[in-house]
């Protein structure tokens, strides 16, 4: 009876030892994080929404409208902007702090463009970031054109202006073959006292000469259309303009807001990134309102659900992102090797609801072959997960080259793995992409790009909740699990159609080359 009694006791021990919880305390530890990291993603995915996010995009639009209209860096609306995203952090209990580092503000006062002979007319025209300015009233002076090079090349050298043609003159310069600080520069070596820029393809043309300094000569872009014909004007006769460009410079400070997980492994620490700050044009509320918007909708609901994560999660809201990636180059410029270290990775979020969007994921390992090559080791398992993940929920998906447009630039620099997610800018959707991701062809992403109509009603919401379904799985995956960062990827060619990625641009999302 002793041993019966023994063995009934036995039983239900033997059964508990079999049972699932006691069989998770076996699991090793990479099994555990995979579980853990599987769970949080599905909650955080489950739980992160374009509508409650959508509530943040209406707080920067109201601060813009009662600040001017806008929230560039260095501006009150900017400041209170970050001011909003510190205390909602603060508030849901993260490590919260202010970068502050100084730079030079621009803000256009006057873009005209006009001719004056044979016949009058306005030309619409964008002031180039750091040109150098008119006086009030804008100049006249008689266009001249520099002769189109066939190898792309115009206007890049002091040959390129016949000696004594240009003195005076407003010089006329097809876009291609160098910077737009070069095409200026030189053509102000040459005498000229203003450069208009023309496209080499249809669009206006948002341009930049890099950086404060550069000026030399006040410097606007038009679209080709408009520059073919003051060509075949010229071509017929002298033509006069009237050009006012003015520009204010001058120095100012500003913030990042950095936020982190109270716990983690600060040695395995996940980043990702969105730019707060907004052109001087208009609200901002597709770049980067949405990529703000989605980062604070998914830290909201990590705060909610996870708080012992296993790695350090960390959040950033970059600061003059517009005048040239300044506040993430601060940001790195600023890292200890101890610090670059422990970033494992970085993932970017910059304009993740184009009202006709693409959906696009940086191309981590260059398999596409188009541009910029492959990001740092570990770029290529960021883009991997990204698309299996949009695999898993039935999304199609592009790729789109590291052009260095966005503030996943200075983490590539010091080589840190960098991925994340684009919607499009000012590029134009093709045939093929609107099969793909419906909208328009012929059209472009984001038709507002840097214009007073980015506010409200440019969001897309279903591309929206799609890129924080790709934030929200990355940081529950990330917060638990880095294994896969060491998982070899076989490359396969993701871009379906060219025109996902735009063209060259410098890192402040402006134009600078062909």
């Amino acid at each position: 009876m002793a041993a019966m009694a023994a063995a009934a006791l036995a039983t239900p021990l033997l059964l508990a030892s079999a049972s699932p919880s006691s069989a998770s305390h076996r699991l090793d530890p990479g099994e555990r994080a995979a579980k853990e990291a599987s769970k949080l993603a599905r909650k955080l995915v489950q739980k992160s929404s374009a509508e409650d996010a959508y509530r943040h995009l209406e707080k920067f639009q109201q601060i813009a409208d009662s600040a001017g209209g806008h929230r560039a860096a260095g501006s009150l609306g900017h400041d209170a902007s970050a001011a909003y995203v510190y205390q909602q952090l603060k508030r849901w209990g993260y490590n919260v702090s202010y970068q502050q580092f100084e730079f030079m503000y621009t803000e256009t006062q006057a873009e005209k463009l006009s001719v004056v002979a044979p016949e009058s007319r306005d030309v619409e025209i964008n002031a180039m970031t750091y040109t150098a300015s008119t006086p009030v009233g804008g100049i006249e002076a008689d266009l001249t054109a520099v002769p189109v090079d066939e190898d792309g090349t115009t206007g890049c050298e002091p040959g390129d202006y016949a000696s004594g043609t240009f003195t005076g003159k407003i010089a006329l310069i097809k876009r291609g073959g160098c910077t737009f600080a070069q095409k200026q520069a030189t053509a102000a070596e040459a005498g000229a006292v203003g450069a208009v820029i023309y496209n080499h393809s249809e669009g206006p043309l948002n341009g930049t000469l890099g950086e404060a300094g550069a000026g030399k000569i006040p410097t606007g872009g038009i679209t080709l259309a408009e520059g073919e014909k003051l060509a075949a004007d010229l071509d017929k006769g002298a033509v006069k303009l009237s050009l006012e460009i003015r520009q204010l410079q001058e120095k100012r400070t500003t913030n990042n807001v950095i936020a982190e997980t109270r716990h983690g492994n600060a040695a395995n620490t996940v980043m990702l990134g969105a730019h707060l700050d907004s052109v001087t044009a208009g609200p901002g509320i597709n770049d980067n309102g949405s990529g703000s918007a989605g980062l604070l909708e998914v830290a909201q609901e990590l705060a909610k659900k996870e708080k012992r994560p296993a790695n350090k999660v960390r959040f950033a809201w970059w600061s003059a992102e517009e005048n040239g990636l300044l506040g993430s180059e601060h940001y790195v410029a600023n890292m200890s090797s101890l610090d670059r270290k422990e970033v494992k990775l970085y993932l970017n979020f910059d304009m993740i609801a184009s009202p006709n969007y693409g959906l696009f994921v940086y191309d981590g390992d260059d398999s596409d072959g188009v541009g910029a090559g492959p990001g740092p080791k570990g770029s290529a398992q960021l883009e991997r997960d990204i698309t299996d993940f949009m695999d898993r929920r039935g999304l199609p998906h592009e790729g789109t080259d590291f052009t260095g447009r966005s503030d996943y630039g200075p983490f590539i620099e010091v080589g840190i793995p960098s991925g994340g997610t684009f919607t499009g800018a000012e590029g134009v959707k093709t045939e093929k992409q609107a099969e793909k991701f419906g909208g328009e062809a012929g059209v472009a992403y984001d038709k507002c790009y840097h214009d007073a109509c980015d506010d409200l009603g440019n969001v897309n919401m279903a591309a929206f909740d799609a890129n924080i379904d790709v934030i929200a799985n990355a940081v529950g995956t990330y917060a638990h699990d880095l294994s896969s960062l060491r998982k070899p990827v076989e490359s396969v060619p993701t871009q379906g159609d060219e025109g996902s990625g735009g063209g060259l641009h410098d890192e402040h999302g402006r134009e600078v080359t062909e």
